[in-house]
C-alpha cells in the first residue's frame, strides 16, 4: 500500500503530463500554485473544485482564527474534516458545510481542542504529504493513517480514502456541526436510505443568516453500520432544533482498502441533490473525474495565453486567473431550481443562478475582467442580480448562499449592471436592470435617507458616512451613464448631480476629504493617518486613501485641488507619506507604499490616476512596483485578502497593460505591461493580442502604441476594441516619454 505522499504525487505528476483535451490549448494548470495566498492574509481556498462551481471541497482546520476564514491557512497543519463549501479570500468566515472525516478508531464527536490530538475528530498532517492542483487535493492524515484524495464536479464532491493495512474501526464521520468559527448550526438531519446512501441537510446561521444546504452521500462500499449522534455544542446560544448533527458510517474494507464517496449538494432539496449526482457523476472513476476537472480549468486558463521570460510571473499570473474563478459560484441545481433571497424555491429557471457576490471588492476589476474573458457568463450574472432585486426589493450588496449580508458600503451592484449595459451585453432586460438600479439607489436604508436630505451623509447621523457617500457617488455616476444610454434624461441629470456629492467632504485647507456634520462642520480633531475600524468616517481606510476615491470624476477632483499640478503633487505625497494608522485600524489596510494601501480595494485605481492626469510614466513606475513587490509566488504572495478574486484581477489586468478606472463603460487606462505577449480569447472565436516590444524590468515605460497596425494616441483603450479582437502593440523603453 503506497503512502499518501507517493500516491498523491504519482497522480499529480501524471495529471500534469497529460495533454489538454482541446486542440490548440496549452497545459497551463501546471503553472497554478494554489498555495499562493494561502499564507499571510490572503485567505484563499485550498482544495478541489471546478471553475465557478458550487462545490469547493477541501480541508477545514480545527483552528478558528481570522487566518482561517477560508477554512485553511498555510501555517496550520490540522484538519477537522473535508467540507464541501468554502469562501476564498474574504475577511469574514462562513460555510465549511457538510464535512466528512475518515477514521480508524473511536472518536469523540466534537471539534476538539487544538494541541490535544485525541480530543475530537481532527488529525494533524505533514505538509510534504499534501498535493494541490486545480481540481485535485490529497493529503495523509497522521492520526488515522488514511490517504485522502479529493476532486469535484460543479455540484458533487468526490472522495477517495485509502485505509492502512492495520486499520481498526474503519468508517467515515459525517459532521454537520462544525463549520467555521463564524457559523453556527441551527438544524441538522441525517438519515441512512439504503446500504450505500446517506442523505440530510444542514441549516445554519452566520454571515449568511439563513443558510440551507441539502446533500446526498453515496458510498462505494456497503454500509455495515450507521450511527447517528445528537452530540453538539451550544454555539452562539442557539440550540439545534434537530439533534442529528453527526453520522458515523462503518464498513468492511475491500481488498484494495479503498473506499469512494460521492457527495452531491443542493440549495433546494435532497431529491435535487440526487438529481445533481445523476447528472454530473453517475460513475466511479476518480482519475477520469479529476482529469475532467483539470481540463475544465485548463480550458478557462487558456482564455489568456501569455509569454514572459520570468517563470515567477507566469506562475503568479495563472494562479491569479485560477483565483478569479472561485466566485461568483453556482447556486442552482442542474434543473435550474434555486432557493431565492425571498426564502422561496424558484423552479426550472432558464438562467444560471449564482451566489458569493463580494461586490464592494469585485466591481473594481474582477467584473471588468469577466466582461473580457467570460462574456458567456455575463447575462446569467446580470439575471441573477435582477432576480435578487425582485426577491428582496434591492440589488445585492454582499450576497451569500441566498442571503443578504449587507456587508460593506455603497451600492456596488450598480456599477456592475451599468457596465454590462454600457458594453452592450444582451441576454437580460436592460429596462428591468435600470429599474433595479434606480430603486436600490432611492431607498432610505444604509445612509441613503441622509444623502437625500443633506446631499451628503453627515457623521453625526451615520457611522462611516463619508465612505458610504463616496461609494454611493460612484454608483450614482454609473447609474447616470446607464440612464443616458437608455434615454432617461431626467434620471441622468439627477444621478449625475448626486454623483458629485463627494465634493462636500473635500477640505481645501488640508487637501483631504473629511467627515462633515449635519451643520456643515468638519469633524475635529483631524488626523489624516488615523483609522478606527467601523467607528469613524472611513471604511477600512483613512483620509489619505479615501481622498482619491473618485474614479468616476477625476477632472472634478483635480478642480477641488485647484488644478492638475496641485493634484499631482498631493498624489506624489500619498506614496511617500509616513504615519501611524493607530491601534484600532482594520487589519485589511495592508500592502502599504507610503499611505497607498494595495491590500484593500479603495486604493486599486489610484496608481492609474497619474495617466488620467497626463503623467503616464508615473503610473508605469507605480504599477510595476506594485506588481513586482506586493505580489510573489510564495504562500504569502498576496499583500491582503484575495477578496473573491479582486486582488488577482488587478494583477491580471495590470500585467496586460491596462485597467478600467471609471467604474462602468469600459475605458481601460494604460499602465505598464508586465508580460511580453498575451493572446486573449474574447468569445465567439475572436482573439485580442497584446505585444510589448523591448519589454524587460528596465524598460517599463510605454514609448508608443499601435492598434491594428495604426498609431494610437489615446491614453486608454475602449472595451469595444478589445471585444472585437485585434492587435495592440506597446513599444517599451528605459526612459519616461514626457509630453
Amino acid at each position: 500500500m503506497m503512502i499518501a505522499g507517493v500516491a498523491g504525487l504519482l497522480f499529480f505528476a501524471n495529471a500534469c503530463q497529460r495533454q489538454p483535451g482541446t486542440a490548440g490549448e496549452r497545459a497551463l494548470t501546471s503553472y497554478v500554485d494554489p498555495y499562493i495566498g494561502a499564507g499571510g492574509n490572503g485567505h484563499v481556498f485550498v482544495g478541489a473544485n471546478r471553475p465557478f462551481g458550487m462545490v469547493q471541497l477541501g480541508p477545514a482546520s480545527v483552528l478558528q482564527t481570522w487566518d482561517q476564514t477560508s477554512g485553511y491557512h498555510f501555517s496550520d497543519t490540522t484538519i477537522i474534516g473535508f467540507s464541501h463549501t468554502h469562501l476564498s479570500g474574504t475577511g469574514i468566515g462562513d460555510l465549511c458545510d457538510i464535512s466528512l472525516m475518515p477514521v480508524t478508531e473511536e472518536v469523540n464527536l466534537c471539534r476538539g481542542t487544538p494541541g490535544d490530538p485525541q480530543s475530537g475528530i481532527w488529525s494533524s498532517f505533514e505538509r510534504a504529504s499534501e498535493r494541490v492542483a486545480p481540481g485535485f487535493y490529497s493529503v495523509h492524515l497522521n492520526r488515522y493513517g488514511v490517504d485522502v484524495a479529493l476532486t469535484a464536479t460543479p455540484r458533487v464532491g468526490f472522495h477517495r480514502y485509502s485505509f492502512p493495512e492495520k486499520a481498526g474501526t474503519t468508517g467515515v464521520v459525517i459532521d454537520l456541526e462544525n463549520g467555521t468559527g463564524w457559523d453556527a448550526p441551527v438544524e441538522g438531519f441525517i438519515v441512512q436510505e439504503n446500504d450505500s446512501v446517506v442523505s440530510g441537510y444542514r441549516f445554519s446561521t452566520g454571515w449568511a443568516n439563513d443558510q440551507r444546504l441539502y446533500f446526498t452521500a453515496v458510498f462505494s462500499q456497503p454500509i455495515r453500520q450507521f450511527l447517528v449522534s445528537d452530540t453538539h455544542s451550544k454555539r452562539n446560544e442557539k440550540e439545534l432544533k434537530a439533534q442529528r448533527v453527526y453520522g458515523v458510517v462503518s464498513f468492511d474494507l475491500p481488498e484494495t482498502r479503498e473506499v469512494f464517496v460521492k457527495v452531491a449538494l443542493s440549495p433546494v432539496s435532497i431529491s435535487n441533490a440526487k438529481q445533481n449526482l445523476r447528472a454530473e457523476l453517475p460513475g466511479w472513476n476518480f482519475e477520469d473525474t479529476a482529469g475532467d476537472a483539470r481540463r475544465d480549468w485548463n480550458r478557462e486558463l487558456n482564455k489568456i495565453r501569455i509569454e514572459t521570460q520570468d517563470s515567477a510571473v507566469k506562475k503568479i499570473f495563472y494562479t491569479a486567473m485560477f483565483h478569479t474563478m472561485m466566485s461568483p459560484s453556482l447556486f442552482c441545481d442542474s434543473n435550474g431550481d434555486y432557493r431565492g433571497a425571498d426564502g422561496k424555491v424558484h423552479r426550472g429557471n432558464s438562467f444560471v443562478n449564482y451566489t458569493t457576490f463580494s461586490l464592494w471588492d469585485t466591481y473594481r476589476a474582477a467584473h471588468p475582467l469577466m466582461t473580457i474573458i467570460h462574456p458567456e457568463r455575463i447575462a446569467d450574472l446580470m439575471n441573477t442580480m435582477i432576480h435578487i432585486y425582485r426577491e428582496q426589493g434591492k440589488l445585492p450588496v454582499w450576497h451569500l448562499m441566498g442571503c443578504e449580508t449587507n456587508c460593506m458600503v455603497g451600492n456596488p451592484a450598480i456599477p456592475v449592471l451599468s457596465d454590462a449595459i454600457l458594453k452592450g451585453f444582451g441576454g437580460f432586460d436592460h429596462r428591468l436592470a435600470f429599474e433595479a438600479m434606480k430603486t436600490s439607489a432611492l431607498l432610505d436604508e444604509r445612509g441613503l435617507a441622509h444623502l437625500k436630505a443633506y446631499g451628503y451623509i453627515p457623521f453625526d447621523k451615520e457611522e462611516e458616512g463619508l465612505s458610504k457617500c463616496m461609494e454611493y457617488a460612484i454608483a450614482d455616476w454609473s447609474l447616470a451613464q446607464a440612464a443616458r444610454k437608455l434615454n432617461r434624461e431626467e434620471e441622468y441629470a439627477y444621478f449625475l448631480d448626486r454623483s458629485r456629492s463627494y465634493r462636500h467632504y473635500f477640505d481645501p485647507a488640508t487637501g483631504f476629504v473629511r467627515g462633515l456634520s449635519s451643520e456643515g462642520k468638519f469633524r475635529l480633531p483631524f488626523n489624516p493617518f488615523e483609522s478606527i475600524h467601523r467607528e469613524n468616517d472611513y471604511t477600512e481606510g483613512n483620509a489619505w486613501q479615501y481622498t482619491w476615491l473618485v474614479p468616476h470624476d477625476v477632472p472634478g477632483l483635480m478642480e477641488l485641488f485647484g488644478g492638475k499640478e496641485a493634484f499631482l503633487a498631493k498624489l506624489d505625497s500619498l506614496f511617500t507619506a509616513e504615519g501611524d494608522l493607530g491601534s484600532q485600524a482594520s487589519p485589511d489596510i495592508s500592502g502599504l507604499i507610503g499611505q497607498y494601501a494595495h491590500g484593500n480595494e479603495p486604493s486599486h485605481h489610484i496608481a492609474y490616476l497619474y495617466s488620467c492626469a497626463g503623467q503616464p510614466w508615473k503610473t508605469a513606475g507605480r504599477v510595476r512596483e506594485i506588481m513586482t513587490q506586493l505580489y510573489s509566488d510564495r504562500p504569502d504572495g498576496l499583500c491582503g485578502n484575495e477578496d473573491a478574486g479582486q486582488m488577482s484581477a488587478w494583477y491580471i489586468l495590470s500585467a496586460l497593460g491596462f485597467y478600467q478606472v471609471e467604474p462602468a463603460g469600459g475605458k481601460y487606462v494604460f499602465g505598464s505591461p508586465l508580460v511580453d505577449e498575451a493572446v486573449i480569447r474574447t468569445g465567439g472565436g475572436k482573439t485580442f493580442t497584446v505585444k510589448a516590444k523591448n519589454n524587460c524590468p528596465e524598460h517599463l515605460y510605454i514609448q508608443s502604441v499601435r492598434l491594428n497596425g495604426q498609431p494610437y494616441s489615446k491614453p486608454y483603450l475602449l472595451f469595444e476594441e478589445i471585444a472585437k479582437g485585434g492587435l495592440l502593440e506597446f513599444e517599451m523603453g528605459r526612459h519616461p516619454k514626457r509630453p
